[in-house]
């Protein structure tokens, strides 16, 4: 029931995301829209931006993150599937923006498999910089990708993100032994 209940708020929201940017979307807009009571939004979700990032957790990638042919389709399926709500989460300024949960998500994600593949309960200073800044940069490049680039195919874009992976981070993903640092 609770999964019912999160995914019709989650799908009103998508809705509500079709007519106004999020800054003009209130939880009561939320609740009225969905036919709940707030206390039940609240159970829920702590407020509209915890909304957004569950809803990008519910779609994120299922996918090797190193593998560009699941990334580019990722891509796609964001651009395609739910363009509006990706268009609406990037513009978005706010504190609790999208991006910032996505970039803790990639970060998070990285570094787990850095020290997966390095046999390692801590990652370095250095690359662990080199991970949130990889991160940053990709993340950002597919903000920009998803609100403005309509000539670009995902598969490029991909590309062009791993290309500019620092050789550090080269090493550890997709050498054989994971770098032996």
């Amino acid at each position: 029931m609770t999964d019912r209940t999160k995914i019709w708020i989650a799908n009103t929201m998508k809705e509500l995301m079709k007519q106004k940017p999020i800054d003009k979307i209130r939880v009561t807009d939320i609740c009225r829209a969905a036919g709940i009571q707030r206390p039940t939004f609240y159970y829920h979700f702590k407020d509209k931006h915890d909304l957004i990032a569950w809803i990008f957790f519910q779609n994120a990638p299922q996918s090797d993150l190193l593998d560009p042919k699941a990334a580019a389709k990722a891509m796609q399926e964001m651009k395609k599937e739910l363009s509006v709500f990706y268009q609406r989460a990037y513009a978005d300024v706010s504190q609790n923006a999208l991006w910032k949960y996505m970039l803790e998500y990639f970060t998070e994600s990285y570094s787990r498999i850095a020290m997966e593949k390095l046999r390692t309960d801590t990652l370095t200073a250095d690359i662990a910089f080199k991970i949130r800044m990889y991160c940053y940069g990709s993340l950002g490049m597919t903000m920009e990708w998803a609100l403005n680039d309509n000539i670009t195919p995902a598969e490029t874009a991909v590309q062009m993100m791993f290309d500019t992976m620092p050789q550090t981070l080269r090493e550890i993903f997709f050498s054989p032994s994971g770098a032996d640092q």
